[in-house]
């Protein structure tokens, strides 16, 4: 089943993604998604990148985007109102509007594939107890969360989340192969893997991959990724 309930892919030929990121910490985004591969895809073009303060849509002078939550209960909750006052800002046919929360289905290699087809997406990140319900209901196609713990603020998961999806565009990893070898780009971890020098205090690198047998050294990383499947993520090894 897809993560999304309408999800708008690429019209286009052109293999670049539009993302705006709503939150309360722009820098928290800015900086981490500056960097490295994110920095140089947006240098190259394949990445356009926006990020936004929740607080510029508010309509008060205290720009305030919370409130306590009808029924009670501790921390706050966000108002619908500066949320569906961005995303219809930004919004186009072409958008796919992503909440970040911990309710929402579990990310994964396979969904961040099918994120980076699209054509524009607006990441909105929630902050204190959550974001009013009615956001998730009327204004979001897809809930996400990227693991089974609680954050600070949405803004960290919508770093991970951008950085993906963005990964898996043509030519920003500068290598069309590294995507297709990560781990959970079949359904096995990524085997291991050395470098220089060959015997580091006393820790040689397998000889097997000294040996120039291509195809022998494919088979070795395929046991081993065989392996550290099943010792680490038992759950994805089925019959390993």
């Amino acid at each position: 089943m897809s993560p999304l309930r309408s999800h708008r892919s690429r019209k286009t030929n052109t293999e670049r993604v539009r993302v705006d990121i709503i939150t309360l910490f722009p820098d928290s985004c800015r900086v981490p998604l500056g960097e490295s591969m994110m920095g140089r895809a947006q240098t190259a073009g394949a990445l356009t990148l926006q990020v936004h303060n929740l607080r510029d849509w508010t309509g008060d002078r205290h720009h305030v985007v919370d409130d306590a939550p009808f029924g009670g209960g501790p921390g706050m909750v966000m108002k619908p109102e500066p949320i569906f006052a961005a995303v219809e800002s930004l919004r186009t046919e072409a958008s796919t509007v992503i909440l970040m929360t911990p309710q929402g289905r579990p990310f994964s290699q396979k969904m961040a594939r099918e994120f980076s087809t699209a054509e524009h997406l607006i990441v909105i990140c929630g902050h204190y107890e959550g974001v009013d319900h009615r956001v998730t209901e009327h204004l979001v196609d897809a809930e996400i969360s990227i693991g089974d713990y609680v954050l600070t603020n949405g803004a960290i998961a919508a770093v991970v989340f951008v950085d993906a999806v963005v990964r898996l565009l043509p030519g920003v990893l500068g290598h069309e192969q590294s995507a297709a070898e990560d781990s959970f780009a079949g359904d096995l971890l990524e085997g291991p893997h050395y470098t220089r020098p060959a015997d580091f205090r006393g820790w040689k690198v397998p000889d097997i991959l000294l040996s120039g047998h291509h195809a022998e050294i494919a088979a070795w990383r395929k046991r081993e990724a065989q392996r550290r499947t099943r010792e680490n993520r038992p759950d994805l090894a089925g019959d390993l």
